[in-house]
């Protein structure tokens, strides 16, 4: 993660070694494209669930490019990305060509105009914020949507509601050694009232299995040959494949814990 409170994360640099990238982007170098932590399933979701034919969408931190593509296909109006790093820059601009725009901005200053979006898309980016960073990120996409608009997250989140605070942080450090980011995901309850501090009225919730290292999930988001080509990449590389097996037990120990989570947010008209 890059040391702005921010930014999305970093790309994986040709120097970058593979025993001290953040995890998203160690599983991007192994070939993974669908990184989002409930998958294709609960991404296909969220994006039903914005109403965005026909809508001006903003969708901040796009990374590979892959959701940008899925909102493209929902025939919006038209679709800005907004990310942190060039280098996600370069490969959003790709995956979308000449159906959209992609600025190079910090999703809590995307310098757009004030009440410009009818939808704001935000998948697995807030989660690796402090406290302060999301709701200055929520802020943003608050001032950016039209009366009405709505603000559509993927993100991770903790169950039950009734955590303790040191169960929390316990998961939260495990999480943050195993994928070498300071992710702090929230309980429902807490996502909720983050949102509503920014004045967000919270309209449909779901959750889906945090299985993203799982044989399932990885064929269903990847297709059988995309599952082989990333698990022949991970038997090769020693120091990626040890990375990612710590990974899959701390996901695997707190399997109870740990959930994707979508919400959908409304502006009041």
């Amino acid at each position: 993660m890059a040391d702005s409170a921010v930014s999305h994360g970093s790309l994986p640099l040709a120097g970058r070694r593979d025993d001290d990238m953040p995890g998203h982007w160690l599983l991007a170098r192994m070939g993974k494209r669908v990184l989002r932590p409930g998958g294709l399933e609960l991404t296909e979701n969220l994006l039903r669930d914005a109403d965005l034919h026909d809508a001006d969408v903003v969708e901040l931190a796009p990374g590979l490019g892959k959701t940008a593509r899925a909102i493209l296909d929902h025939r919006p109006r038209s679709y800005i990305g907004v990310e942190a790093d060039e280098q996600a820059v370069d490969l959003t601009r790709q995956a979308i060509a000449e159906a959209g725009s992609v600025r190079h901005a910090d999703a809590d200053s995307t310098g757009l105009h004030d009440a410009s979006a009818d939808a704001v898309v935000g998948e697995a980016m807030l989660t690796m914020q402090t406290d302060r960073g999301k709701s200055e990120i929520i802020d943003e996409a608050f001032r950016v949507l039209r009366p009405g608009g709505r603000y559509a997250i993927h993100e991770l989140s903790l169950h039950p509601d009734t955590l303790s605070d040191e169960q929390k942080t316990e998961i939260r450090h495990a999480l943050a050694r195993s994928i070498k980011v300071n992710a702090r995901p929230l309980t429902e309850t807490e996502w909720r009232a983050l949102l509503e501090k920014s004045g967000f009225e919270v309209e449909r919730v779901r959750f889906a299995p945090m299985a993203l290292l799982e044989v399932k999930r990885n064929i269903a988001d990847e297709g059988v040959l995309g599952t082989l080509r990333i698990t022949l990449n991970i038997l090769r590389n020693r120091a990626a494949r040890a990375r990612i097996l710590q990974m899959r037990r701390v996901f695997t120990t707190y399997r109870d814990e740990i959930a994707a989570i979508e919400l959908i947010a409304r502006k009041p008209a």
